[in-house]
C-alpha cells in the first residue's frame, strides 16, 4: 500500500481548518494542522509534508512571512505551497506567485474542487 500524502494546513479560522481537514482526509490524505506562526514552523521543521497550504493572515506572522522562512530551509525548497486566503487582492495573489506558491484558493472555496486542486499540484507543480 502506497504512503498516504502529508497536507500541513495553516489557518486560525477553525471552521475552515475543519473544512479543509475533512475534504483532504477524505481524499486519503494524511493531514496536521497549525493555528498560528509558531505552530506552523514547528510542525513543518518536525515533519515531512507532501504539500502545505497557507492562510495570509494568522497569528505571529503572515502567511507570506511563513512561505518566506520555509523557502529558506533547503528541505522544503520544493515543497508545493498553497495559499488559502479570504483576501481577493490581485496584489496577494501577486506576491504569492513571486515567492514561488503553486496556486491561491479564495475563501470560500468550493469543496467539491478543493482536494482534487490541491492534489493536482503534487504531480504538475504549475499554477493554475
Amino acid at each position: 500500500m502506497a504512503d498516504k500524502i502529508r497536507i500541513l494546513v495553516v489557518e486560525d479560522e477553525t471552521s475552515v481548518a475543519m473544512m479543509m481537514v475533512f475534504l483532504l482526509s477524505r481524499a486519503g490524505c494524511d493531514v496536521q494542522t497549525a493555528w498560528n506562526a509558531e505552530g506552523a514552523m514547528q510542525l513543518a521543521q518536525a515533519g515531512d509534508f507532501d504539500l502545505i497550504t497557507l492562510d495570509i493572515d494568522l497569528p505571529g506572522a503572515t502567511g507570506f512571512e511563513i512561505f518566506s522562512r520555509l523557502k529558506q530551509l533547503a528541505c522544503w525548497h520544493d515543497t508545493p505551497v498553497v495559499f488559502v486566503s479570504g483576501r481577493p487582492y490581485e496584489d496577494d495573489q501577486q506576491r504569492a506567485v513571486e515567492l514561488g506558491a503553486v496556486d491561491y484558493i479564495f475563501k470560500p472555496f468550493d469543496a467539491l474542487d478543493f482536494a482534487p486542486r490541491l492534489l493536482s499540484h503534487l504531480k504538475t507543480g504549475a499554477m493554475t
